[in-house]
């Protein structure tokens, strides 16, 4: 694996390889990678001769710079676990690199509906950021197909719009959630957790599956408001859950029954924030 810190460096090694027909794989991160990261990488790989991935932790798309600052970095094992995965080349920039003229004058995009919801309310900023540095960093690596997780099935969506739009040649894949063994969603922030959260954790997971076995057609307020009230008393601060139109994020307060949809949590376990979704 070959790893590249300059925009200029990788974008010129990549237009030559594009040039003679090499299909190209992108697969963005911010580093901490755990096996969801790495299905990333090996469904990369299976659809393309050369697999690119970045790690760059984004300071704009932290709406809480402690977050920011907290946020862990694993970069010797994130190596040895790309490298063994098999990546061709890993992109890794600096924030001048990525933002060679500073945090002003960054790009406005129109996300409408999508950016006022769920993680677009509790995160006010956050898709904005995510926004800002997807884009620059397919303007530099510019892939055949770009490989996004659905565990952040909000920003999949969003980074699929936005990619359409600006980049319409550039494929997108959308791989399952990969979970431990109890049904936790692999995470970065799994690493913040204490023993004892840990155990707590996987009841985010545990109160999406009894929304998908009991939920019926109707009215969803007493599904939504039980599961807030369960999640609460084993100690999470619930931003939301949320029950919604798969193909566009609509919330549903009603349900026909044959409509798809997604099921979305994102609450608190003290000062972590965990997110899952799973798909009726």
């Amino acid at each position: 694996m070959i790893i590249i810190k300059k925009a200029g460096d990788i974008k010129n090694q990549l237009v030559a390889l594009t040039k003679i027909g090499i299909s190209i794989g992108f697969v963005p991160t911010m580093g901490a990678l755990h096996t969801g990261h790495i299905s990333l990488i090996e469904a990369a790989k299976n659809e393309n001769e050369l697999v690119v991935c970045s790690i760059f932790i984004n300071p704009t798309q932290f709406n809480d710079p402690k977050d920011f600052e907290i946020y862990p970095v694993t970069i010797e094992k994130d190596i040895y676990l790309l490298e063994k995965a098999g990546c061709s080349i890993l992109f890794l920039p600096t924030v001048d690199e990525m933002y060679p003229d500073g945090f002003k004058n960054l790009s406005y995009f129109k996300l409408g509906f999508i950016e006022t919801i769920l993680d677009g309310k509790y995160r006010p900023g956050h898709f904005q950021g995510v926004c800002q540095v997807v884009c620059r960093l397919l303007e530099i690596v510019l892939p055949n197909k770009l490989y996004l997780g659905q565990k952040d099935f909000q920003q999949s969506m969003v980074l699929s719009k936005i990619a359409t739009i600006a980049y319409p040649s550039i494929q997108i894949g959308i791989c399952p959630t990969q979970r431990e063994p109890d049904g936790l969603a692999m995470s970065s922030r799994n690493l913040r957790l204490t023993t004892e959260e840990r155990l707590l954790a996987v009841n985010i997971y545990l109160t999406l599956k009894y929304i998908q076995d009991t939920i019926k057609p109707g009215d969803l307020t007493n599904v939504k408001h039980g599961a807030i009230a369960a999640l609460t008393a084993k100690g999470f601060k619930v931003d939301y859950i949320e029950i919604c139109r798969k193909n566009n994020l609509e919330i549903l307060e009603n349900w026909d029954g044959n409509t798809a949809i997604v099921i979305l949590i994102a609450a608190f376990l003290n000062s972590v924030r965990l997110i899952d979704n799973i798909v009726v």
